[in-house]
């Protein structure tokens, strides 16, 4: 960055670090004992639409590398997209498989990334639950770099618990890179995995 770009404000933009997605497992036992939440074994990686030949070949290709893993229980990994137009590749594993979840998720980023496709990948998250029914996802930002929690109010209506997502980003300050800027703790309203 030059001197030009700092007297005009501009920044350089966080390089994307999929390693940072290696963190969700300790962050997990912190989770755990901070706000008894723990894994469902769901997660899934959000990306804008794409069309093409291109695309169907590195979806099929991520697909089978993630299918062909025998430790995998559970439906198979699947592509859906969600009623706002962004398609989610969804693993579902056993809530002890969180290490497997993560290798998904950072495989299929890592795959589209290499494949061309990383201005289109959006988000990740890892769904977790507490023993009263809560749901709470830990998002990984792309672009940023940067993990937030999604806490949605069970039953109805597009609510969030503004409460519960304050006090995990506290919990996990020392587990995650969380992102600061709250107007990016963008609502995953609907998505699958969660």
């Amino acid at each position: 960055m030059g001197l030009l770009d700092i007297l005009l404000g501009r920044t350089k933009p966080v390089a994307p670090d999929l390693d940072q997605l290696f963190a969700l497992p300790s962050a997990a036992v912190t989770l755990e004992a901070a706000a008894g939440f723990t894994p469902t074994g769901g997660g899934a990686v959000c990306f804008a639409t794409v069309e093409g030949a291109a695309f169907e070949q590195t979806h099929r290709e991520v697909q089978a590398l993630l299918d062909a893993d025998t430790d995998r229980t559970g439906p198979p990994v699947k592509l859906e997209r969600d009623t706002y137009g962004y398609s989610w590749l969804v693993s579902e594993r056993t809530p002890e498989q969180l290490v497997q979840l993560v290798n998904d998720l950072h495989a299929v980023n890592s795959a589209m990334e290499v494949n061309g496709f990383g201005p289109q990948l959006l988000c990740s998250l890892a769904a977790f639950r507490d023993g009263a029914g809560r749901r709470l996802a830990l998002v990984y930002l792309y672009k940023r770099g940067t993990f937030y929690p999604f806490a949605p109010v069970s039953g109805g209506g597009e609510r969030r618990d503004s409460a519960l997502e304050l006090q995990v980003k506290a919990a996990l300050a020392n587990d995650l890179r969380i992102e600061q800027d709250l107007s990016r703790w963008f609502p995953v309203w609907g998505a699958p995995g969660l």
